[in-house]
Order: structure tokens, then C-alpha cells, then sequence
């Protein structure tokens, strides 16, 4: 361990000052750098301990990846032409039904878009036939060429 290095694990007047400004920051920052200064000389074991673990652990991954990567490649073979060529016909089925459901779920999306579309049509001029009926000037009487006037009970105060 090099011992001239400014920030050690040891009691320097620089540890003890980080230890102190990382209780005042973060505690668990002053925490930190007191377990760093206790326990930072077993550092270099521990990390070369979880290298190895780590490097073991991604090694099993590299071969389980080369294992899938030969499996999903068509064009790897395992030596038993036979199951090679039922490997091929069926992995071009399973393509062409994947194409086929593509296909169907394309055109069930356009047949929903124009459902939508002419749903949504129809509610518009429904609202725009209201709208016109509502918003629409009286009707005159041909025979006079005046507007018709409602008469009821109570329409004219003179008729009561």
C-alpha cells in the first residue's frame, strides 16, 4: 500500500477532516469514510474477492449467451441432419405464422380505425343536425308571408 497517498485508510489529519465533513454534509457520508478509515485496509482483498466473484458470474452468462445465440441462428447446425432440417421447417412455419397474425392484426387495426371513424361521423352529424334545427330561423307561412305566431292559452294577454 503506498503510504504517502493523501487519503489512506489511517488516522491522517486529511481522513479525519473528511470524517468530520461528511458527518456535518450526510452522517451516513462520515459513516462512510469511518468504516473506509477502520476497515479500508482489507479493501484490496474485498475487491479482489468480488472481481473473481464477478468475473464468474458473467462467464457463466458468456456461454449461456453463445448457447442461445447458436440456438435463435438458423444457420448453426448440430451435426443431426435430420432434426437440422425439422429445426428449419419448423422455424419457417413458425415465421410464416408469425407473418400471418401480423397481417391479421393490421387489418384488424384498420377495420377499429374506420369503426371509430365512422362512429365518430355519425355523433357529428347528429350535433350538427341539433345544432342547425335549434340555431335555424322561423319558417314563414306561404299563404301570408309572415311567421308563424304560437296560439295557446295564455299566448295573448287581449285573448283572456
Amino acid at each position: 500500500m503506498n503510504t504517502s497517498a493523501l487519503i489512506r485508510p489511517a488516522w491522517t489529519p486529511a481522513t479525519i477532516a473528511l470524517m468530520v465533513i461528511g458527518f456535518m454534509v450526510f452522517w451516513p457520508l462520515g459513516f462512510a469514510m469511518l468504516a473506509y478509515i477502520i476497515w479500508g485496509d482489507r479493501l484490496e482483498g474485498f475487491k479482489r474477492d468480488v472481481n473473481r466473484a464477478t468475473d464468474g458470474i458473467f462467464a457463466g452468462c458468456r456461454r449461456g449467451s453463445d448457447k442461445a445465440a447458436r440456438w435463435g441462428n438458423g444457420s448453426a447446425r448440430t451435426g443431426n441432419v435430420a432434426f437440422d432440417d425439422w429445426r428449419e421447417k419448423e422455424l419457417e412455419r413458425l415465421n410464416e405464422e408469425r407473418r400471418k397474425l401480423d397481417e391479421m392484426l393490421t387489418q384488424f387495426d384498420e377495420y377499429a380505425r374506420e369503426l371509430r371513424r365512422a362512429k365518430d361521423q355519425d355523433e357529428f352529424d347528429r350535433f350538427m343536425a341539433n345544432r342547425n334545427k335549434s340555431t335555424a330561423p322561423a319558417k314563414t307561412d306561404p299563404s301570408t308571408g309572415t311567421a308563424p305566431t304560437k296560439r295557446g292559452k295564455g299566448s295573448n294577454l287581449l285573448d283572456d
